[in-house]
């Protein structure tokens, strides 16, 4: 259905209890060991909401301010054509990538492979059982990537769990063979110190680099050392996968000491987690260019030299950023959307309580040439609808929506749903539509919604961590010369160049 009040009617104080500020106040005091992004290995624990909250929950509920429970709203210029439950995957679904007809929907317990050549009835083609968080995805030619960040007992798909304080133990990235779509075959695996949270596709005609980005080193991890303060880069040989090898560990963020020259995080900035390695990485190619999502900086990197990257500009947001979780160039490659994965990707931070500017996008002008540009602030984005304190809710993956002379992309967020919206100026963004369903409970904060939210070759494709794959079609006279552009391929961090 379509939710038939303007959205701004929502914009109703949930969660104004004590207890919604004991919230507020923990988010922005934690430091970088409450501060961990993204669920881990088990689905997130299912948390009960204070009697109060819960109440203003149900009312707001009960008079339509914010949608019934698993109840479908969207904007009158989107359309939910499927949804292709969970199968004989489990875990929680995460990222996305795509080549020809066919989708790749990650998953804590593997992967699963979409023929979307009819968008309107997606079929499975196959389901890969490979457990191991949290199975970041991406594809190249013949080869498909899979990123493990959780500690394991050996490198095959039958590994189990084990702790990281076990030198034996394996975290890293998983190389497949989909030349047959219908029968993936495992045919490399390469460790990587502090495994492999996500991971960033350079292609090049004879060999595929992968940045892998990882983070949180202890003293107690044999193959994570502190202070961890840069990226893995791999070179995979097309012709000959299983030669896979790390070729470098660019450091990033270099400085005296054991912590690097990242940010300190708490106690110097407050709320801010400490920078022990990067989030996620995008790349322009076309451009020579990446931008790193790394926990507590947002930078910008020339890629020249792809076993080399070299960092152009630095820049913090120790008032609104807790955490650096992502980044999105816009086509002309002068500005930057940055994401802050405030409360991890486990709290209900789209709410009053929390406010606009926390938990939001950062837009960044790029301004300056060659190796002396800069990265300004210009403003934030949020959704403009709040979710109930049940729903976990925050900025996540986005892509790009190619139109020539515009800047649009389409954003994850979450039980927040999906939002569409135009940052061509950068002071003023604006949303122009939006899906989402409404909480997965109305009196228990339990993780799910959307993960990643692409548009590839005129449809919006959407992983849900609970409830599946969702195939969208936006239809509105800003975004339709997008559907013009078709692509052979799309792993969104390594961004094309649409119009070239």
């Amino acid at each position: 259905m379509t939710l038939s009040k303007d959205p701004r009617t929502r914009r109703r104080r949930m969660g104004v209890a004590a207890a919604a500020a004991g919230l507020l106040a923990a988010l922005l005091t934690a430091g970088p060991a409450a501060a961990t992004p993204d669920p881990g290995d088990s689905p997130a624990a299912q948390e009960k909401i204070s009697q109060s909250d819960a109440a203003e929950t149900k009312a707001a509920l009960a008079s339509g301010e914010i949608p019934g429970v698993d109840e479908i709203v969207h904007s009158d210029n989107i359309e939910h054509l499927a949804n292709i439950p969970k199968d004989a995957l489990p875990g929680t679904n995460s990222d996305l990538a795509f080549q020809g007809k066919y989708a790749f929907a990650g998953n804590y317990d593997g992967f699963r492979i979409f023929d979307i050549s009819n968008p309107k009835a997606p079929k499975t083609v196959a389901q890969v059982l490979c457990p191991g968080s949290q199975n970041d995805i991406s594809v190249s030619g013949n080869l498909l990537f899979l990123s493990t960040d959780s500690s394991r007992s050996d490198n095959s798909c039958n590994s189990t769990t084990q702790p990281a304080t076990e030198k034996s133990s394996w975290e890293g990235m998983k190389v497949f063979d989909i030349s047959d779509k219908a029968n993936p075959k495992y045919v490399a695996a390469v460790e990587t110190a502090c495994g492999s949270h996500t991971h960033t596709l350079v292609p090049e005609r004879k060999n595929v680099y992968v940045y892998v980005s990882s983070y949180s080193p202890s003293a107690t991890f044999p193959d994570c050392q502190p202070p961890h303060d840069g990226i893995t880069v791999i070179k995979v040989p097309r012709s000959a996968p299983e030669k896979a090898a790390v070729v470098s560990f660019p450091v990033l963020f270099p400085g005296e000491g054991p912590d690097g020259g990242g940010n300190p995080g708490s106690p110097t900035n407050p709320g801010v987690s400490k920078t022990t390695g990067c989030h996620d990485i995008t790349v322009l190619p076309s451009k020579d260019l990446a931008a790193g999502a790394c926990m507590g900086d947002g930078i910008l990197f020339s890629i020249k030299d792809p076993e080399q990257p070299k960092v152009i500009d630095q820049v913090q947001d120790n008032v609104n950023f807790a955490f650096w979780h992502s980044a999105t160039f816009n086509q002309k490659a002068n500005k930057v959307v940055f994401t802050d994965e405030l409360g991890g990707g486990g709290a209900a931070t789209c709410n009053a309580v929390i406010g606009p500017n926390r938990g939001a996008d950062g837009i960044y002008d790029i301004v300056g040439k060659g190796d002396h540009r800069k990265l300004v602030f210009k403003s934030y984005y949020k959704i403009p609808r709040y979710q109930a304190d049940t729903e976990n809710c925050v900025a996540h993956n986005g892509s790009v929506i190619p139109v020539k002379g515009k800047d649009i992309m389409v954003q994850a967020w979450y039980q927040g749903g999906l939002s569409v919206w135009d940052f061509t100026d950068s002071a003023n963004p604006k949303e122009i539509a939006y899906f989402e369903r409404g909480p997965l409970s109305a009196d228990t904060l339990r993780g799910g919604g959307s993960w990643s939210a692409y548009y590839y070759n005129g449809y919006i494709y959407s992983n849900d961590m609970v409830k599946g794959f969702d195939v969208l079609k936006l239809s509105d006279r800003r975004t339709d010369p997008a559907k013009r552009v078709h692509l052979r391929e799309l792993n969104v961090q390594t961004q094309p160049d649409y119009f070239d």
